[in-house]
């Protein structure tokens, strides 16, 4: 594509910029969010496409159709496919909204006590990277191969205490399709939808404690999530059930930028790994970058839209996230290299792209797109351009935390793109009623079996929770310490 230059990896999950945009900000950064941004948008939607729907699910037959007297133009289609782990219940299918939205899923039922264990809906990042890549790579029933052949029985998934959801969103993301959602609160909307259908259709569910737990750009997704079921909750109507949202969980998340982003040289230069990712002049030349990149932030948290918001995007990441590339490592771990010819540094990611676009399993799980990409380029350049990237997803959580209900902050201590000392540092300026607890609550050890497996930090019902030995992807990592974590937080156990 004319003008495309990769300079740094997509954030949680893959950070590509464009030096085309980027000279556009610098020339204008007002004229830039309504100009340039808006015709690399085009560019891009013309260079990777949208995922049209195809005639794949045809011949599908959908067990049920459910719809809601409150939810006009809303439906839900399932099916009951028989792949992943065929000894649990599950159901994949479409939320329709009208005809030209359909937001994809795949659930699995707990393979303990399903009357009874908690549900969690698991959204992967990007912006627009697909939910399977933690349903086959990470914490789903099944791993897939890493030919794409087929999948392998997960003894560390999630739904061994919990059933699960995963989500496609926002559209045209994985299997789901249709016109465009920009920002993560529209996105929200949309979400509490699926979840009123959802349970609707399967009233068993319903009343069951419910979690929303989601990865790196699901920093942005889950907070604003969580708001929207929340301030659902509390209106005093009979529209919608209520559901039992009981805690969010973010893992390696961008949440607060302006306090994350302060953390890029240390992460770089003086990490717990004693591994110098970039020269001493490199890391002080991100610092020196840092205070116009907080500027620009702060400017956008003040006035939060997109003539605000998209310039700190571009010159931030290009100033302390690009530098990065220099140094030969995975952005997701510094502790390795990327995989030659892998998807975003890992060959695994390869096999689950195969996979999922083998005609055979797309019409068994009743796909409507004309392929399968891990990540949709489209979508990533909508929501940068849409300012969503640099806005103050945080400010959602305190509310969320006055009101009872829990927050895990969960980061692997190799990761770079979104690190460990940035998370625990939002945690720790956080603006909430128990803010002087938890920065005076001392860091324990966290075990598993008698082995060190990380820190914790908890005061009231904020929990940081800092993971030895895992980069970007807690489960892929540390599959069992990661079934732990989650175990111990579902039945409300200390670390």
């Amino acid at each position: 594509m004319k003008g495309w230059k990769p300079v740094a990896a997509l954030l949680c999950s893959l950070y590509v910029g464009s030096t085309h945009a980027y000279q556009y900000v610098m020339k204008s950064p007002q004229q830039m969010a309504f100009q340039a941004g808006h015709s690399l948008l085009d560019e891009l939607e013309n260079e990777f496409g949208m995922g049209p729907a195809s005639s794949h699910a045809s011949n599908n037959q959908w067990i049920s159709i459910a719809t809601h007297e409150s939810l006009e133009g809303y439906a839900l289609r399932v099916k009951q496919p028989q792949l992943c782990d065929t000894s649990v219940k599950q159901y994949s299918g479409y939320l329709d909204v009208d005809s030209n939205k359909h937001f994809f899923f795949w659930f699995f039922e707990s393979r303990n006590d399903p009357k009874n264990d908690p549900i969690i809906l698991w959204l992967n990042g990007g912006p627009g990277c697909s939910s399977f890549t933690g349903l086959l790579m990470e914490l789903g029933p099944c791993r897939v191969r890493k030919d794409g052949s087929g999948t392998e029985f997960n003894p560390h998934s999630w739904n061994n205490n919990a059933s699960v959801i995963f989500l496609d969103q926002p559209l045209n993301v994985g299997y789901s399709h249709g016109s465009k959602t920009y920002g993560s609160l529209a996105a929200s909307e949309d979400v509490y939808a699926f979840l009123q259908l959802f349970f609707k259709q399967y009233p068993e569910y319903s009343d069951l404690d419910f979690h929303v737990f989601g990865e790196s750009y699901g920093g942005h997704y889950v907070p604003a999530i969580g708001k929207t079921i929340h301030d659902n909750n509390k209106k005093a109507n009979n529209k919608f059930k209520p559901v039992n949202l009981k805690s969010i969980g973010l893992g390696n998340g961008l949440t607060d930028p302006l306090v994350q982003y302060k953390y890029y040289s240390k992460m770089a230069c003086d990490n717990s790994y004693g591994i110098k990712v970039l020269s001493q002049s490199a890391c002080r030349q991100m610092d020196q970058s840092y205070p116009q990149c907080a500027n620009m932030i702060q400017s956008c948290y003040d006035r939060s839209n997109s003539l605000s918001c998209v310039p700190p995007t571009f010159y931030c990441n290009k100033n302390l996230i690009q530098p990065f590339q220099s140094s030969g490592l995975n952005i997701y771990d510094i502790r390795t290299k990327c995989e030659p010819g892998a998807e975003l540094c890992y060959s695994i990611l390869n096999g689950l792209t195969k996979y999922l676009n083998r005609p055979e399993i797309m019409s068994e799980l009743g796909a409507e797109v004309s392929s399968f990409k891990s990540c949709e380029m489209s979508v990533y350049y909508g929501f940068l351009l849409a300012g969503d990237w640099m806005k103050p997803y945080h400010l959602s959580i305190p509310p969320l935390l006055e009101d009872g209900i829990k927050v895990l902050v969960f980061a692997g201590d190799a990761d770079y793109i979104c690190n460990w000392y940035g998370n625990k540092a939002w945690t720790m300026e956080l603006d909430w009623s128990g803010k002087k607890k938890f920065s005076k609550a001392k860091d324990t050890n966290w075990t598993v079996d008698g082995t060190p497996a990380g820190e914790v930090r908890t005061a009231g019902d904020l929990t940081f929770l800092r993971v030895f030995g895992a980069g970007h992807m807690v489960p892929y990592d540390q599959p069992e310490n990661a079934l732990d974590m989650i175990n111990r937080w579902l039945r409300k156990e200390k670390f």
